[in-house]
């Protein structure tokens, strides 16, 4: 599972997938007033006061309307729930507010900006971890509860998203949704093409090789055999790679049907003979 994180530490590493992410599953006004072009990926690992190292997946910040305000985005890539995600979370933001203070950068009134934390999951079963700190604290009656702390993250679950929801979208994260869930070579190879077009100027480069070595190294080792894997380079690559899958494919399906038309006639006919 640690290529599957870094090659999404390198996906998310390019602001067009940040962009889409906001853009295309953040669904709330304000991100309507973010000015994309200064997005600016800055460091996700922070030294807390005793000295021991805490680190992030990837910190990203954007400027938000007019008056200069930051936006500071967490994401945490997960595989498997984590019953204490909403801890986690919480203590990522305090040492990147610890961070912000010491190195003076707060707001214009003196200030500490925004934060989105987002927790990405991609494991198989349903997120059951609580998205609110303050639901997992043990409620005591007499007032205690107005002391505990109250933070939420977004939980963004790639298998809850239908294909009828992505599909329609023109957007990078989405399309890794949509690859996350395919089933098929020819599922696959939809998307592909959909990137490749999307990606087509020269200034994609280093996020169409993004993509190539996602396929080479996460998606490619679980869906087929290793020493049928070759060496990819560009998207194109991939793109040729699943055409011939695609034909293979449908003539496997073919056959198949062919088997299995054949023996259904045998079949009808020994009991029509009888």
């Amino acid at each position: 599972m640690v290529n599957h994180d870094n090659s999404y530490k390198y996906l998310f590493s390019h602001a067009a997938m940040v962009e889409d992410l906001l853009r295309g599953f953040v669904k709330e006004d304000w991100v309507r007033d973010l000015d994309f072009t200064t997005l600016e990926k800055v460091s996700g690992s922070y030294v807390s006061d005793d000295l021991r190292d805490r680190a992030d997946d990837i910190v990203w910040r954007v400027r938000w309307g007019k008056d200069w305000l930051y936006v500071y985005i967490l994401l945490e890539f997960q595989s498997s729930v984590d019953r204490w995600m909403a801890v986690r979370m919480m203590t990522y933001v305090g040492l990147l507010y610890q961070d912000l203070i010491q190195t003076g950068q707060l707001t214009n009134n003196r200030m500490l900006p925004p934060i989105l934390p987002i927790v990405l999951y991609n494991g198989d079963s349903k997120w059951t971890a609580a998205t609110d700190i303050k639901s997992m604290i043990q409620k005591i009656p007499g007032g205690l509860g107005k002391y505990h702390p109250r933070m939420e993250y977004l939980l963004l679950a790639e298998r809850e998203y239908p294909e009828t929801a992505l599909s329609g979208l023109n957007n990078l994260v989405a399309a890794l949704f949509r690859l996350e869930n395919s089933r098929t070579p020819a599922d696959l190879l939809e998307v592909v093409r959909n990137l490749l077009k999307w990606l087509a100027d020269s200034k994609q480069s280093s996020l169409r090789r993004a993509f190539t070595v996602w396929f080479s190294r996460v998606l490619f080792p679980n869906h087929f055999d290793k020493e049928e894997q070759p060496a990819l380079e560009e998207l194109t690559e991939v793109e040729n790679m699943l055409s011939e899958r695609v034909k293979e494919w449908n003539k496997e399906s073919m056959e198949r049907g062919m088997q299995q038309g054949m023996q259904q006639g045998m079949q009808q006919g020994t009991q029509h003979g009888m």
